[in-house]
């Protein structure tokens, strides 16, 4: 019976743990712009008008970020040269600024790339021990 009970205990505890959100990390939305992401059709003289979105600049210490709003029925526009704070979760980012409403949204991931300074290290050739 007390062995029952304990290996409930670990189980609870174990599944408490599992279930805590990942830590957020810091950005800098750097800048907004409107890009084209689709077409809007009329019906009576088939005139399409291209139909524009949201995409944000974030960049971390290491990853620049281009993200597009998950919703784009509540839209809300973030401030630029704010932080913010994110976490990934499965293929989306959450973030929130804390300047703004302090709300969590979501967020599509279009493009990531190392920062500047990263690249340089990345882009000189290194030798091997065979070299």
């Amino acid at each position: 019976m007390r062995s029952k009970l304990c290996f409930c205990i670990v189980l609870l505890a174990s599944l408490a743990i599992a279930k805590e959100p990942k830590p957020y990390q810091s950005g800098k939305v750097l800048q907004m712009d409107s890009v084209k992401c689709g077409a809007d059709e009329k019906d009576n003289h088939k005139k399409t008008q291209a139909l524009l979105c949201q995409e944000y600049v974030l960049q971390t210490d290491h990853v620049i970020y281009h993200i597009r709003p998950k919703d784009e029925k509540h839209l809300a526009l973030l401030p630029v040269g704010e932080q913010a704070q994110f976490r990934m979760e499965k293929d989306k980012m959450v973030l929130r600024v804390e300047g703004l409403d302090n709300k969590d949204r979501e967020y599509f991931i279009v493009s990531m790339m190392p920062r500047g300074d990263n690249m340089a290290d990345a882009a000189t050739p290194r030798m091997n021990h065979l070299q």
